[in-house]
């Protein structure tokens, strides 16, 4: 029986350490790519500084969403071309904000997102304008129009699973209230496109020192909550689904709608009075 040689004795710690580096690398590697990692769409033609008025939104709302989920995330937001089909497929919701007109990309682009989207991913469009009906959405609604022309934008039902996807919401709100809802392109009765204008990205994002970078209006910090809520939703919603339009969770969702916070309300479009005739009425007979 040979027994190990005295050098081999001497290495056998050092090699042992040097396999479980290895070990612990690969291990790593492997964690690393089931992380979850949002894309920031950045079209062409635009700097930087115009593309993403919210630079830090994404990250926060990854930091949210770690924190009250069980989703792991990738921290690290990339910056995706319409250009790169490989880099869109990596994402399962990508977003898209902007507070000025944009020009129409190409129609090879057009494509890649159009392909993408039909195969299952999300886009989220985030107007910062602070308002409706500004440069940013004409532009949102000339790319929409030209990416599917037979699927028009439409206001997304008040019950629709995206509003209990993760948390129970009623009004979809950001940083400003400019519409009481958003808007969705569906396919094959999949919400492939929610668009806000309400500014998400602006009630979501925090500086490095953990201050919130924009205020909330009317409704505060209670309006924030419910707009990073939202932002959870729709990560849920990007990777689960209809899950929660299941009926088994109508019982437990119909009891957790009896607690809802307090918004700023809105008042209703006015109506006007239908008159009456009372039976006794007679109509007034057309003039000769």
């Amino acid at each position: 029986m040979k027994f190990p040689s005295l050098a081999f004795l001497r290495l056998a710690p050092s090699l042992l350490g040097v396999a479980v580096l290895l070990l612990a690398q690969v291990g790593w590697g492997f964690g690393g790519q089931d992380r979850l990692a949002l894309g920031q769409l950045q079209l062409g033609g635009q700097p930087a500084a115009q593309a993403v008025p919210r630079p830090d939104a994404l990250a926060r709302l990854l930091w949210e969403l770690e924190k009250r989920t069980s989703v792991e995330v990738s921290p690290e937001i990339a910056q995706v071309h319409l250009g790169d089909a490989t880099a869109l497929h990596r994402h399962p919701l990508l977003y898209l904000a902007g507070d000025r007109a944009f020009p129409l990309p190409s129609d090879d682009e057009l494509a890649n997102l159009r392909r993408h989207l039909q195969l299952g991913g999300l886009l989220l469009i985030d107007s910062a304008e602070g308002r409706a009906g500004g440069a940013f959405d004409q532009s949102v609604r000339v790319l929409l129009a030209k990416l599917f022309p037979q699927a028009p934008l439409a206001r997304l039902p008040e019950a629709h699973v995206l509003f209990r996807s993760f948390y129970l919401l009623r009004v979809p709100v950001g940083r400003v209230i400019a519409l009481p809802y958003v808007e969705t392109v569906q396919l094959r009765g999949r919400a492939a496109i929610v668009y806000s204008q309400n500014d998400l990205g602006g009630a979501w994002a925090r500086d490095r020192y953990g201050q919130w970078q924009h205020d909330v209006v009317p409704g505060g910090e209670v309006q924030r909550e419910q707009a990073l809520r939202l932002g959870v939703n729709l990560v849920m919603y990007a990777l689960c689904l209809d899950y929660k339009a299941d009926q088994v969770h109508v019982p437990f969702i119909m009891r957790r709608r009896a607690w809802q916070p307090q918004l700023p309300s809105i008042a209703p479009a006015p109506t006007l009075p239908i008159p009456t005739l009372s039976p006794s009425a007679q109509p007034v007979p057309p003039s000769p």
